[in-house]
């Protein structure tokens, strides 16, 4: 590791002396960006499961939508040209942007997008988003450029919904291992368990990306994926999962660290169906027996923050909980007696074997035994996860991130993989997506918040910080990537 270091450090000084010697280097548009992650998909398809690591590939770089949930978090209009709603907001038109192709060659019609909507409302679907379009009564293709979509009640958060839907192509079939997008970049190669390649598209409709495409290489360990920036491997990490690994990078004449908004939650979900997890006394009394502030510093030290709920700041309808259920080990213990659980119980955890899960596995195991609980940890992969608790639901309890924007709703959904169920707490949700205005449906979602949290529907532990480094080459890449984004076409590389 010193000899890597050494030489990551002699590279970066003999860059720099080039650079003031006058022999500045400019953005080479030919370049392929090589980018490090943990989170390879489980397939192509993110209406087939396949984990956070599809959007990081794909989304608004192999595949668009009608709208962008851009970096900032702001809502843009792509593959649609114009948005018009009717009086009573049932109605939303829209016109399609004219001139998009697919990387087959095809046309974009209206026909496509009518197609990319039902796959994600389909049965068999299993989109996380398509209760979120619950709302949709009928959609209808007047001509090849427009959509009309039908609402059974209005939904002010559309626009922000259909940012999740890929426009496929409606003839493109089964897509877990290939792809028929309109984005700038279309699949070159996809190796399984090791890496997937994109190359841009010459007929793209909008402006070229600023690069040749990109090469993301997927590592089961974070130490290994570390060393694959100081070895010259890769040019960035999409997301770096420890503060030590920070100490690595400190060599700013070589390498680049960056901090943006995060919306990626580590969370205990329990499985609200099953005791003892049905019973709110014994969800309160883990929630207080974990010393989240020790936890999160054991992990993060003074990056990232603790949480009190699901919401992260950068939700319209985030306030500070976290003194509902704050650490109090002894409080903890009279609420398991008052449950009927005075000598503890024991329990398994389902842990995700990739940093930080099992650390923060073992160290709720230390915690919870201090209150008479028995830990049982059961390391299982991103592939097992899915099938098994989020799939099956087949689980006591689990540890998990949860990386998406504006995803408290979850929680209004009884038959999401933690199956908390508060008709009271979905009536919020719904309402709150029939609002008029902005500020009803945060006033909503507060609400709805604080319920979920003073029943302790998981544990929330922590945000983590969002931090991308980089070699110093390589700019213009996302800061914050919502949603586990990380989009290419902006980035360059000297």
């Amino acid at each position: 590791m010193l000899k890597t270091r050494f030489a990551a450090q002699i590279f970066g000084l003999a860059s720099a002396a080039l650079l003031s010697a006058g022999a500045a280097l400019a953005a080479d548009p030919g370049a392929v960006i090589r980018v490090g992650s943990l989170y390879e998909p489980q397939n192509l398809d993110n209406t087939a499961g396949a984990g956070q690591g599809i959007n990081e590939a794909f989304n608004d770089n192999v595949y668009e939508a009608l709208f962008r949930l851009n970096d900032d978090g702001s809502v843009t209009p792509v593959l649609a040209e114009k948005h018009d709603v009717s009086a009573d907001g049932l109605a939303h038109t829209f016109t399609l942007k004219s001139g998009v192709t697919f990387h087959s060659g095809e046309p974009l019609t209206a026909t496509d997008v009518k197609y990319s909507i039902e796959r994600v409302t389909a049965e068999t679907s299993k989109s996380s988003r398509k209760k979120s379009l619950a709302s949709i009564d009928s959609i209808e293709t007047p001509d090849d450029a427009t959509v009309v979509i039908k609402l059974k009640s209005k939904s002010i958060s559309l626009p922000y919904n259909l940012s999740y839907v890929w426009v496929v192509n409606d003839a493109a079939g089964d897509i877990t291992g290939k792809e028929d997008g309109t984005g700038p970049y279309k699949l070159a190669d996809w190796k399984r368990g090791s890496a997937l390649s994109l190359e841009a598209f010459d007929a793209y409709w909008g402006e070229k990306p600023a690069n040749a495409g990109a090469m993301f290489s997927y590592f089961t360990e974070a130490a290994a994926l570390n060393n694959a920036l100081l070895t010259d491997a890769v040019d960035v990490i999409t997301s770096v999962q420890s503060p030590d690994a920070l100490a690595q990078f400190e060599d700013t004449s070589a390498f680049k660290i960056s901090e943006g908004k995060s919306t990626t939650k580590q969370i205990m979900a329990y499985n609200d169906r099953v005791a003892p997890f049905d019973n709110v006394k014994v969800r309160k009394a883990l929630a207080r027996a974990v010393d989240k502030k020790m936890l999160l510093e054991a992990i993060w030290g003074d990056r990232g923050m603790v949480l009190g709920s699901f919401v992260p700041p950068t939700d319209a309808w985030y306030e500070d909980l976290t003194s509902v259920d704050a650490y109090d080990p002894e409080s903890a213990k009279a609420l398991l007696a008052e449950a009927g659980f005075a000598d503890g119980f024991t329990f398994t955890l389902e842990t995700p074997n990739y940093d930080p899960h099992p650390i923060t596995a073992e160290f709720l195991k230390a915690e919870l035994a201090k209150v008479g609980v028995t830990v049982n940890i059961h390391v299982i992969t991103a592939n097992e996860w899915y099938t098994k608790v989020y799939q099956a639901k087949d689980f006591q309890a689990t540890l998990q991130e949860h990386v998406n924007h504006r995803d408290v709703v979850f929680y209004g959904n009884p038959d999401f993989y933690w199956g908390y169920n508060n008709p009271q707490v979905t009536e919020l949700v719904a309402a709150a997506e029939a609002s008029d205005t902005d500020a009803q449906q945060a006033d909503k979602l507060r609400e709805a918040n604080r319920i979920i949290t003073e029943e302790a529907a998981s544990n929330w532990l922590f945000l983590y910080p969002q931090i991308v480094v980089s070699n110093t080459k390589t700019t213009g890449y996302p800061l914050n990537g919502l949603n586990a984004q990380f989009f290419l076409r902006g980035i360059t590389k000297e």
